[in-house]
């Protein structure tokens, strides 16, 4: 949320009743969650492609991701399998998850 200064994107957990109908939606399992879902114009994007897509929306330099695009699709898939795995280890772990502060709450679909 921090680097989405245009504020082009909401979040939903997918726990909660709309992000369950919307794995149902789109034909993935409700009980078996993706870490990162962008849906945008209809298409729920998984995984790598969820991550460019997002990024490209971000705008500069985050933008930048869109070299990956050039990667063959399973390679790209296989390097976000990697990078998840060890997401916790490179990125570090937060003991709760984010919540809304006030002036928030509109990026928050629930």
């Amino acid at each position: 949320m921090k680097h989405d200064t245009a504020k082009r994107f909401r979040l939903l957990p997918a726990q909660s009743r709309t992000g369950r109908a919307l794995y149902l939606h789109y034909g993935l399992d409700p009980e078996d969650y993706e870490t990162n879902i962008l849906l945008a114009d209809g298409v729920a994007w998984l995984k790598s492609e969820s991550v460019i897509r997002t990024a490209l929306g971000l705008g500069f330099p985050w933008s930048l991701a869109a070299v990956l695009l050039v990667l063959p699709f399973g390679w790209r898939e296989r390097l976000y399998g990697l990078l998840a795995r060890n997401r916790l280890r490179l990125f570090g772990r937060s003991d709760s998850c984010m919540l809304p502060v006030p002036g928030q709450e509109d990026r928050f679909l629930t």
